[in-house]
């Protein structure tokens, strides 16, 4: 076996930042061992009004199968880094701790606890790396796609974006973070057979460019697929594309083949889908579906359906699966109580919120969201708590496994969009914010930490 296949991308402990081993190793030499509480959440990011929790189900299944393997032992021995004691100590590593969550798929806002570890310290400090990771990219894919989503107004969106996502995990992780979101499909292959995602995809211009000419091309493509015939017709001239269609249309219906869509990948949109749609009806082609695709994110998205195009579903790649926009979150992971007392960064700029804490969610009379209210995690407060167990002693809790699949999440995301207040699902730029609030505990709390913390 090759040093590459040796370490696992998905699984090896050994996928995280050095500094997590070399505190370890500090924390079990001076025996700071007792019981911590870390929280990750998401700062203020510029272009987005709200998050979609995501990455839960992911997490909880790395957390249950962490362990090091004699090969990852070996190489942190050859680094000379660190202590043999240190080394045998972490042959039986595993997370034995707690994980609270909002569920996925849920609308969170910034500084509102996503994920809430209660664990031994060192246990809760190693996993920061690697669960950062998890919940942070499919978080910001997942909070992109819902912004397609929202801009469809209900036109099916299909993933398009594995080839440009960056790395192959990213590509997966997308095409699960936007069907989370509410997208129809996928044409990644491995994330329709792996989360079960329905598979879709057409054809692409070097097929049509390998034939001698588009006829030959769309005939051989639908007698070759007979139940999936969508057609690219960009590749020369949308019009003579869509002639073309109709013209082979009464061959293919001869031998009972329906050609179910054609698709524009190119140039003006709207204008070239107008023409389209044109000739297809003339043709008799009313019920074949024109899909869009090329560069498309929420902003153009948006202007299509407001432009009033005929388009019966979009493609969407680059834009989304690397949320070119805005392609990170401020994400962080940050230590809010240990050996009994609380916890808080004080630096400029950037002030956590200390102590274990839950999320209390109001909804007015009609179901949208009205306020949230941060609170620590004993206080009772009107409103539904949204940070609830998944894993207790490093296992999903068994009743709370079906909240963690991806249908589930992908349910309760379409529930929660419907959910937000109406100047959070329009894409403009806004001075309307939230409200999320403190409760009167945690800002004594916040206050007195500060003040201890600046008069040293």
């Amino acid at each position: 076996m090759t040093q590459q296949k040796m370490f696992n991308l998905e699984q090896s402990p050994l996928l995280t930042d050095l500094y997590e081993l070399t505190m370890l190793q500090t924390y079990y030499e001076h025996g700071m061992t007792g019981e911590s509480v870390f929280e990750l959440f998401m700062r203020k990011t510029p272009n987005r009004h709200f998050f979609v929790a995501a990455g839960m189900e992911t997490a909880a299944d790395w957390l249950e199968n962490l362990q090091f393997k004699p090969h990852e032992l070996d190489w942190m021995k050859q680094t000379g880094l660190f202590s043999q004691a240190f080394i045998d100590q972490m042959a039986t590593f595993r997370f034995t701790g707690d994980m609270n969550a909002i569920s996925e798929g849920e609308i969170a806002f910034p500084e509102e606890p996503l994920i809430q570890i209660i664990a031994p310290l060192p246990e809760a400090q190693f996993i920061e790396s690697r669960l950062m990771n998890i919940i942070h990219y499919q978080t910001l894919i997942a909070s992109k796609a819902a912004r397609c989503q929202l801009a469809a107004q209900g036109t099916p969106i299909v993933d398009f974006g594995m080839r440009r996502a960056h790395g192959g995990e990213a590509g997966l992780w997308a095409a699960r973070s936007c069907y989370l979101a509410g997208f129809t499909s996928t044409a990644t292959c491995l994330g329709s057979a792996r989360y079960n995602i329905p598979p879709a995809g057409t054809m692409a211009h070097a097929f049509i460019l390998a034939h001698d000419n588009e006829d030959q091309a769309f005939e051989r493509f639908a007698r070759s697929h007979p139940d999936n015939v969508v057609l690219l017709i960009d590749t020369y001239n949308v019009e003579r594309g869509a002639r073309r269609v109709v013209e082979l249309a009464p061959r293919l219906a001869a031998d009972g083949i329906t050609i179910h869509g054609v698709r524009i990948d190119s140039g003006n949109l709207a204008a070239n889908a107008r023409k389209a749609r044109q000739i297809l009806d003339a043709g008799g082609l009313t019920d074949t579906r024109i899909i869009v695709s090329g560069g498309l994110d929420e902003h153009r998205i948006a202007e299509l359906i407001a432009d009033g195009a005929p388009i019966d579903g979009i493609g969407v790649g680059s834009n989304v699966d690397t949320s070119a926009d805005a392609p990170f979150l401020d994400s962080a992971y940050k230590l809010h109580y240990f050996n009994g007392k609380p916890r808080g960064k004080h630096a400029e700029g950037k002030t956590d919120l200390p102590g274990q804490k839950q999320i209390f969610r109001r909804k007015n009379a009609h179901g949208y969201l009205e306020e949230d209210l941060i609170a620590l995690s004993h206080e009772i407060h009107d409103g539904e708590a949204l940070i609830a167990p998944l894993m207790r002693n490093g296992k999903v809790i068994p009743e709370h496994s079906t909240e963690l699949t991806l249908d589930a999440a992908r349910n309760r995301c379409a529930t929660a969009i419907q959910g937000l207040p109406k100047f959070l699902q329009t894409l403009k730029s806004q001075s309307t914010v939230y409200p999320v609030k403190l409760s009167g505990e945690l800002q004594k709390m916040q206050a007195e930490l500060k003040e201890r913390a600046t008069a040293d």
